[in-house]
């Protein structure tokens, strides 16, 4: 409560000074979730990644936005999300179920940063460790390969399943270690079976139905499953399918300053 309440002090102290706000970007018109003043994202990845978002907006009212700029304008980057946040009103009034992820790609003399912010509707279900944990994860990686739509298509997948509940912080945070343990599942089997091929000679093959193929599909779907959390969630994966058209605009959410960031 005390984070909350100095945050929202700060941010009315900064809606006073006009010089201040004036430097901030300017709501998107026409509306758009997807937001790319630097030109990293080509036009094709820019309309998937907006269809997805408009698609989970209009199946939950929860708006995702992400922006992306050249400079901060001396901001802080968690500081210029949560202004952006509220000023541009993303989330529904109320509900406060707006999601701000900004970035700001990698120069030659400056080092890219990138930060979500949650809105107080959301933060119970994105704390600031999840959202960390989404900006190292499945952000940066990609980013540091100049993979800007990849990095950004999978944190909103994450974001997606995670503020919908058909992914739970748990199954997050352990999604690392159980990827790791099907690998080396896997792995050992594959020893194991070849290991047993030398030993059988070439006229002695595994046929589809022994039991050591009815395991190795088995440790397959698992892999599978292991990797989900880069994947579908409810039909919104990549911004294929389910798109009902243009944003029709932000809804007045508010944020308090929950959310989390990294640099590359």
């Amino acid at each position: 409560m005390i984070r909350k309440a100095l945050f929202g002090l700060i941010f009315l102290l900064g809606i006073i000074g006009p010089d201040i706000v004036a430097q901030l970007p300017p709501p998107p018109h026409p509306p758009r979730l997807v937001v790319d003043r630097t030109s990293t994202l080509d036009l094709s990845q820019t309309n998937r990644l907006e269809e997805k978002l408009v698609a989970y907006f209009d199946t939950t009212s929860t708006q995702i936005a992400v922006v992306m700029l050249p400079d901060l304008a001396g901001y802080d980057i968690s500081d210029l999300a949560f202004r952006i946040g509220e000023s541009w009103g993303v989330g529904q009034k109320g509900f406060n179920n707006g999601i701000v992820i900004i970035v700001r790609p990698k120069t030659a003399k400056e080092r890219g940063k990138a930060f979500i912010a949650v809105g107080y509707g959301l933060e119970s279900l994105i704390p600031d460790a999840i959202a960390k944990r989404i900006v190292e994860k499945e952000m940066i990686p990609n980013f540091q390969q100049d993979r800007y739509y990849e990095g950004l298509d999978q944190a909103t997948d994450i974001i997606i399943g995670l503020a919908s509940g058909a992914y739970s912080k748990s199954n997050y945070q352990e999604q690392d270690g159980l990827a790791f343990l099907v690998v080396l599942l896997v792995m050992i089997f594959i020893i194991v079976i070849f290991s047993r091929l030398i030993g059988r000679g070439p006229t002695h093959m595994v046929s589809s139905s022994s039991p050591e193929m009815t395991v190795w599909k088995a440790l397959w779907l698992a892999s599978q499953a292991g990797r989900s959390h880069t994947g579908s969630w409810g039909g919104f994966s990549g911004g294929s399918g389910g798109f009902k058209g243009g944003f029709g605009g932000f809804g007045g959410g508010s944020f308090g300053g929950g959310g989390a960031g990294g640099s590359w």
